[in-house]
């Protein structure tokens, strides 16, 4: 039965990812009042992750960690009447739902279970291809493809409504595969208020819900952790995970519960907006949320109103991540001390390229010098500087102990001071993501019902191409007047993180004044000259002035991904803070004490 929409649905997230905090469900359970209790666990990586565990064992596939937080959460929620919609399905959402029952039946428990799949197509590929949809269109799918090298796993991101149908028929707990992580609140906020693809504005009300979606998905980051202006936060208990109660049109509040560590404010929701988006049309499987039609207001303490979001019609295609395994690689760290470091790395390099046969023994040898040291040092530690060495090959005999055991040659017969920050390791296995596109027609979405019922979720009639980014006009230069040499940060925020082998890096100031100088000064230009890795890779610039806020995607700088890149930052996590770190000539009238 379907509650009357008389007031916003209270959706909580207690996880950010597989392996977020555990005890997360059961504190934003018993915390305060919420009527779905989500949690997100599907990052790009997690699939391969998950596809490894399930070589070892083939009724796997899924976030096991979920079954520890429902069997400390399962009770309650059936007395209060909180439904609990999670992704933690993974690879074997089926497999999930059959542990979850067995789990509740030990407890003595009845809950209704449902489960959404249809995602996987690793078992379609040839027959996709062969209908025409070129699944390796992509530089690093065609090499590749050219080596014969097949997905892994490869999974459609559906939408929402299948988590809406299993709601309707009164399922206590949905577990699902690949869907968007907003679909996790779009789904119980269609089902709350009524929701039908029929519904006058319902891309709008659709798109509300993803942007709340977008919000809580990675927890506490929407509550003041990883926050660029951290000196707001001025309770330092961890922060409480985050909540949106999203209203009948899709505006929505977020806010936490009441005596929980953290901040709910206007420059936190900010950030985790900026969050891994690229151009200002987000595109989703059920509609497309224009990030540029956002407002947001602090409508008390610790809640933020979210309001005036635009949607439209989807596109006809579902982005699909492919996981590959690439092959094996190996990493070693040379510790370089004190005086003539380049000299000392350069002459490391060549001695080690020497007794392994030259570098194009390998399919990729990347050697990268990384400076922390000071002259003068105070200390032996902050006089050292690291050559950070990593080799990848198909081979894995080439990049283990063959390769560590090689470096370590160098112990007594290379650069003064030598020494490494591991003994000789061995090779790990490492992974290749890679996303694309196939028609929504070809993908089944299916929702399996608590009576056992299988229904087929039809995808939306309605799909239009995804728009343009509208062209800003030109930059305006930047404010004239009395300068002072500061670091960026002193005026804009930022938080950046990972797409594929992309990064975006969000940025943005908390006044119009800030602003105005802001999106005059960080041009495409100045930001290569900020972040000089950045040099001869496309960085695309969109501008979305209602938050206040530019948004840089750096195409390729993290290669083919997290699991393969080699950067001592793979995710892209610390490159918007290494932004703020970078100086600039900042009106005077703009700095605050």
């Amino acid at each position: 039965m379907t509650p009357a929409p008389r007031r916003p649905v209270r959706i909580g997230n207690c996880s950010g990812f597989y392996g977020d905090r555990l005890a997360a469900a059961r504190e934003m359970v018993e915390g305060g009042p919420i009527d779905v209790l989500t949690g997100d666990y599907l990052a790009e990586l997690t699939m391969l992750i998950l596809w490894k565990a399930r070589q070892k064992d083939a009724t796997a596939g899924y976030a096991k960690t979920f079954l520890t937080q429902v069997e400390q959460v399962l009770g309650s929620c059936l007395d209060r009447g909180i439904r609990i919609v999670a992704n933690a399905g993974g690879l074997n959402p089926a497999g999930l739902a059959a542990e979850l029952g067995a789990l509740a039946e030990r407890l003595g428990l009845h809950p209704r279970i449902a489960y959404v799949d249809g995602d996987d197509l690793v078992d379609r590929l040839d027959e996709l291809q062969a209908a025409g949809h070129d699944f390796a269109h992509l530089d690093t799918g065609r090499k590749l493809a050219e080596a014969g090298v097949r997905p892994v796993t490869a999974n459609a991101y559906l939408g929402a409504w299948g988590i809406t149908e299993a709601l309707h028929a009164d399922a206590d707990l949905v577990v699902t595969g690949r869907v968007t992580d907003a679909s996790l609140v779009v789904g119980p906020a269609a089902w709350w208020h009524g929701w039908t693809r029929e519904d006058a504005g319902i891309h709008d009300k659709i798109a509300g819900a993803m942007v709340a979606g977008h919000v809580i998905e990675c927890g506490p980051q929407a509550t003041g952790g990883n926050y660029a202006f951290f000196e707001e936060v001025t309770d330092r208990r961890y922060p409480g995970f985050p909540i949106a109660e999203v209203e009948p049109d899709g505006s929505s509040v977020i806010t936490k519960h009441e005596d929980t560590g953290g901040l709910v404010s206007v420059g936190t929701v900010t950030a985790q907006l900026l969050y891994e988006i690229g151009e200002p049309a987000y595109a989703g499987p059920d509609a497309v949320a224009h990030f540029d039609s956002i407002e947001l207001a602090q409508e008390g303490e610790h809640r933020v109103r979210i309001r005036g979001v635009r949607g439209s019609a989807p596109t006809d295609q579902l982005k699909v991540a492919l996981n590959y395994e690439g092959g094996y690689r190996n990493t070693m760290t040379l510790v370089l001390t004190g005086l003539r470091i380049e000299e000392k790395a350069a002459w490391a390099s060549q001695q080690l390229t020497d007794l392994l046969g030259g570098r194009d023994r390998f399919a990729e040898f990347d050697a990268q010098l990384l400076r922390f040291d000071h002259p003068d040092a105070a200390t032996n530690a902050e006089a050292t500087a690291h050559l950070r060495v990593t080799v990848k090959d198909p081979d894995r005999r080439k990049v283990g102990r063959a390769f560590s055991g090689t470096v370590m040659e160098l112990a007594l017969g290379g650069y003064p001071g030598f020494h490494t920050t591991t003994p000789p390791s061995a090779e790990s296995a490492y992974g290749v993501y890679w996303p694309t596109l196939v028609p929504a027609a070809e993908v089944t979405h299916r929702v399996t019902l608590p009576d056992g019922s299988v229904r087929v979720i039809p995808h939306d009639p309605v799909t239009a191409a995804l728009p343009v980014p509208a062209d800003p006009g030109p930059t305006p230069a930047p404010a004239t007047g009395p300068s002072r040499r500061a670091p960026l940060g002193a005026v804009a925020g930022a938080r950046s993180g990972d797409k594929g082998g992309n990064a975006n890096i969000g940025v943005w100031a908390r006044t119009d004044e800030e602003y105005a100088w802001l999106r005059g000064h960080l041009t495409v230009d100045r930001v290569r000259e900020l972040l000089p890795e950045t040099a001869g890779l496309e960085i695309r610039r969109y501008e979305l002035p209602n938050l206040r806020a530019v948004n840089l995607v750096v195409v390729g700088i993290l290669g083919d991904g997290v699991a393969s890149a080699t950067r001592p930052d793979p995710q892209a996590k610390g490159l918007g803070e290494y932004l703020r770190s970078r100086l600039a000539d900042i009106p005077e009238r703009l700095l605050r004490d």
